[in-house]
């Protein structure tokens, strides 16, 4: 059986499918599984266990009338590898386009995707509950090829040669590594770095074994600069200066990660890395860290969560400014007491009905 996954980006969100990889591997071993993903994502699917092979979004460059051919190059590539089923679980115009385009036997995909795309679907897949986690919801996908949306399986699989490069190249011995990400998509989901710098310099106080790296991307260099300036010495800069791969690498090794809603958090989630989140806009219900539902902080006010990546309250951004440092501090203070949160890597989702929700 060839199998295509839809799911281009965001780092998150391919993050959350990966377990619907995992267990149609583990129940359909002789398959061969393709995945569509966004060719910044590629590193970190690529050699995949579990992959016969990743074919590359590029959506820069399809943007652009001039590379238009090369969009119908790859659907021609797509639908002449004779796919028997397509898994959409990005549900949004573009990808419903493609599962239909591919000409496989057979489409599934997500019953409440946007701009049309359940229209492409031979069958679409209602969220089980309102608030049901996307990785519950995804799982509900393998139904309809007969496989249990439960088992054992390991979500990130390690890159030794990665984990070993980090190592060498920041000089990483046994230290406890307590992660920031200060970063997030949308502004205002980012809690005051100010408020960051606070947090790490009573942790430190606190704990003076823990070494502090801070975390993000080319746009979080200003984030990055000032916590490192409010601990010199203990607190390492890595933003803009790790691949991918080497991120998720330093999340494997860290004692605990603080963060805003954001891809990051879904990684360590995956990882089974002790999180602390901080929610402002986005439901936690439904986007949290998965498993670790009770680890947010998050105000209980009457327009958050609102959804928006902008802020309509007159006190703008009041749903970050209310989860205070101490309260994030007693968080991290909980989480670094209790330790890993599993002795090994395996995750073993029982199948239920409804699809198992870590929301509840």
């Amino acid at each position: 059986m060839k199998i295509l996954i839809l799911k281009p980006s965001s780092l998150g969100d391919v993050v959350q499918s990966l377990p619907v990889l995992r267990l149609l591997k583990r129940h359909l071993p002789t398959s061969a599984i393709h995945w569509w993903l966004d060719a910044d994502l590629v590193p970190l699917l690529a050699a995949d266990p579990d992959l016969a092979g990743v074919i590359p979004f590029r959506r820069r460059r399809w943007a652009s009338p001039w590379r238009w051919h090369e969009l119908t190059a790859s659907l021609r590539q797509i639908r002449a590898m004779r796919f028997d089923w397509v898994i959409d679980l990005q549900a949004l115009l573009r990808s419903g386009l493609v599962a239909w385009l591919a000409g496989a036997r057979s489409s599934v995909g997500l019953a409440d995707g946007r701009e049309g795309a359940p229209a492409f679907y031979d069958v679409a897949i209602p969220r089980p509950s309102p608030l049901a986690h996307p990785v519950a919801w995804y799982l509900e996908t393998l139904r309809v090829l007969g496989v249990p949306p439960g088992g054992a399986f390991e979500w990130l699989p390690p890159k030794p040669d990665v984990a070993a490069s980090v190592r060498a190249r920041w000089n990483v011995g046994r230290e406890r590594w307590i992660l920031i990400h200060p970063g997030a998509r949308w502004m205002n989901k980012r809690w005051p770095v100010e408020a960051y710098a606070v947090v790490v310099r009573q942790l430190a106080a606190k704990w003076p074994e823990a070494r502090f790296g801070v975390l993000g991307g080319e746009s979080e260099r200003r984030l990055g600069a000032a916590l490192a300036a409010a601990l010199p010495g203990r607190c390492l800069d890595l933003t803009a200066a790790t691949s991918l791969t080497e991120m998720v690498e330093w999340i494997r090794l860290a004692s605990l990660l603080i963060t805003n809603d954001s891809g990051p958090m879904h990684v360590a989630a995956a990882l089974r890395r002790p999180v602390v989140a901080i929610f402002g806009p986005t439901d936690p219900r439904r986007t949290g860290p998965y498993g670790q539902a009770g680890q947010v902080l998050h105000a209980n006010l009457p327009c958050a969560p609102c959804m928006k990546s902008w802020c309509v309250n007159p006190r703008s951004l009041q749903c970050l400014h209310e989860v205070t440092p101490a309260a994030v501090v007693a968080a991290a203070e909980a989480r670094w007491g209790a330790g890993p949160l599993d002795a090994g890597r395996i995750w073993d989702l029982p199948v239920r009905s409804p699809a198992l929700d870590s929301s509840r």
